[in-house]
């Protein structure tokens, strides 16, 4: 491939890298991670409210890796509240799995970073071919992707398994109960997702370039090394 082509390619991966960075530091800050609605049931079955007298009985809420904010509703009317996970909901929550899945994003901007450095340096500059060549883009590449994938199978097993959403609706509630009636991922965890897929796009562009996957024989070299070991 002309070398034309591959500076295209690599800037193109390059570019797609440090705005991936930039997203992943956007979501990393924001309240929009999750977006949920919960049910007061104690208020529901005092009253045996049902259809759309549920209605009156139902809150909702929006939060991020550090804050949220909501509206817990128990037939009284609305009543906001806003909440941080540190130090707010620490003997809540499960501070291991949200440490990790704030530890694993910080990992995840920093060598999406250092991917988007490396592109540009294979584009323009004179790269190492055991690291800032190809070798690296693939491992560089493969590592980030698999952080940004634990970071989203840590965050729902969270959110699914832990039942995040309930604990912080029942966070400082002695009088009702609140049960999780919906929940669904908001644009920050999908911009994870879309950084996931952009590292294995850039696999692909990589490949596009002329290199091969790393450990990858090519037909050549195979053909080179049985006639060598023919020869002795």
């Amino acid at each position: 491939m002309p070398s034309q082509q591959k500076k295209i390619i690599f800037c193109m991966a390059g570019v797609l890298s440090f705005a991936c960075a930039l997203g992943v530091v956007t979501a990393l800050g924001t309240p929009l991670w999750i977006k949920a609605t919960v049910l007061c049931k104690t208020g529901a079955l005092l009253v045996n409210a049902s259809g759309q007298e549920l209605d009156k009985f139902m809150g909702e809420m929006q939060y991020g890796l550090f804050h949220g904010e909501g509206v817990r509703q128990c037939g009284l009317g609305a009543r906001p509240f806003r909440f941080s996970f540190f130090p707010d909901l620490l003997k809540v929550i499960p501070v291991s799995i949200h440490v990790n899945v704030i530890l694993f994003s910080a990992i995840f901007i920093v060598l999406t970073m250092v991917g988007a450095a490396f592109f540009m340096y294979n584009a323009f500059g004179k790269p190492f071919e055991t690291l800032h060549g190809p070798l690296g883009l693939y491992l560089l590449s493969f590592i980030s992707g698999s952080c940004g994938c634990l970071v989203m199978i840590l965050f729902a097993s969270e959110v699914k398994i832990h039942h995040l959403s309930e604990k912080i609706a029942n966070y400082k509630e002695e009088t009702y109960v609140y049960k999780t009636q919906s929940e669904k991922y908001a644009i920050s965890f999908w911009v994870i997702f879309i950084c996931f897929f952009v590292h294995f796009l850039n696999g692909l562009l990589i490949r596009l370039a002329g290199f091969q996957f790393p450990f990858a024989k090519s037909k050549d070299s195979e053909t080179t090394n049985v006639a060598a070991d023919l020869m002795y």
